[in-house]
């Protein structure tokens, strides 16, 4: 059975670089008790520019903690405390091969909805301190995945995760990812895509493609 593992919030804080002051959301620490989930956030958590992060299809962002001993691996020398990835949720027993955009996960007393891939952006490679993240990042095919909110309410560490409905037609997180990746990507799955609940940006990107095609 999947459950929670962390719960994960922070407020924007700004981070002096060699460009100058950034804003960003993305220093999550664990929270303990029930994080109420109203509207398109957890309390406590927000995010820095909604132009690219949060709203409708970005309201959650989970991350496997399996893949935690990958990238220990890759940087040994590395604190790397739940969070670490700019996740709201820790999961264990959900990966990316596993969940269908559309899926339905039950978690306290929310229910959540698979939405997207994250798409990684540069405030990754500023919580590493490594210019190479978001390459790497998107490279290990480990890129979690964002929920809708479909009931608000409460969660907290140790919930268990239960599926109440599976997405349909059938397209699971990784099989999204690929998609993006493949240069000449099968037309069947990408109309697969299209006709999923996949957040819009995508589809266009998927639309444009196969318009292109033809």
């Amino acid at each position: 059975m999947a459950s929670l593992v962390s719960v994960n919030v922070s407020l924007p804080v700004t981070v002096e670089t060699g460009g100058g002051p950034v804003v960003t959301g993305i220093f999550k620490k664990p929270v303990e008790g029930k994080v109420n989930l109203a509207g398109y956030n957890l309390a406590g958590d927000r995010q820095a520019d909604l132009t690219v992060h949060g709203g409708p299809y970005k309201a959650v962002y989970g991350y496997a903690s399996e893949h935690y001993d990958f990238w220990r691996e890759q940087f040994p020398d590395k604190e790397m405390p739940w969070g670490m990835f700019g996740e709201n949720l820790t999961t264990e027993g959900l990966l990316e091969g596993d969940l269908r955009i559309g899926d339905r996960l039950r978690i306290g007393t929310t229910l959540l909805q698979v939405s997207q891939p994250r798409m990684p952006c540069y405030k990754l490679a500023l919580k590493f301190n490594r210019s190479d993240m978001v390459k790497r990042f998107w490279a290990s095919g480990r890129a979690g995945f964002y929920f809708s909110v479909v009931e608000e309410g409460e969660l907290q560490k140790g919930d268990a995760i239960v599926r109440e409905a599976e997405g349909a037609p059938a397209i699971s997180i990784s099989e999204v990812v690929s998609l993006y990746r493949n240069r000449t990507p099968a037309r069947e799955a990408m109309e697969r895509a299209i006709a999923s609940p996949l957040a819009p940006s995508w589809k266009e990107e998927f639309r444009e493609r196969l318009a292109m095609a033809r």
